[in-house]
């Protein structure tokens, strides 16, 4: 359903036939990296946050973690995770498949600089067996991302 619905809003780019389903599943960033032959840091990771009953995505670089004191700084607020069990009625998708593509009408996506260094990512698409490879204008387009943002530290 959520891999579906991924498809439908990527078809709107003539995109729905790229999604890449796998044999295995790509469900983390290490399972998704082994999948797909690539480096963990091109896999572009989304997360769920939850901002004033308002749910957010925020999709990073693999190799990222979010940075409390950037995200309170930007957000006004802790980061709290969506709680795994809510996170389909929230986002649209659940977790291993969240992706910015086909997600409920008032989630907002926010793209962090970390994918920057790549000329191409990966974000899932819906389901913990999907993935898509698309450049970061592209994921911005589509993914209809409100604004770039630096909430991540790189893991050393």
């Amino acid at each position: 359903m959520s891999l579906e619905r991924a498809r439908e809003h990527l078809q709107k780019w003539d995109k729905g036939e790229e999604i890449k389903e796998l044999n295995v599943s790509s469900a983390t960033v290490e399972l998704a990296a082994q999948a797909l032959g690539i480096e963990e840091a091109r896999i572009a990771k989304t997360l769920a946050f939850m901002i004033d009953a308002r749910p957010i995505l925020i999709v990073t670089a693999g190799d990222t973690k979010i940075d409390n004191k950037k995200y309170r700084t930007l957000f006004g607020t802790k980061a709290r995770m969506i709680d795994k069990d809510l996170v389909e009625k929230y986002v649209g998708h659940a977790i291993g498949g969240v992706c910015p593509f086909g997600i409920n009408e008032d989630v907002s996506v926010y793209l962090d600089v970390s994918l920057k260094r790549f000329a191409t990512v990966y974000p899932a698409c819906g389901s913990a067996n999907s993935a898509i490879e698309m450049t970061c204008e592209e994921l911005e387009e589509i993914g209809r991302a409100e604004k770039w943002i630096d909430v991540c530290k790189t893991e050393l």
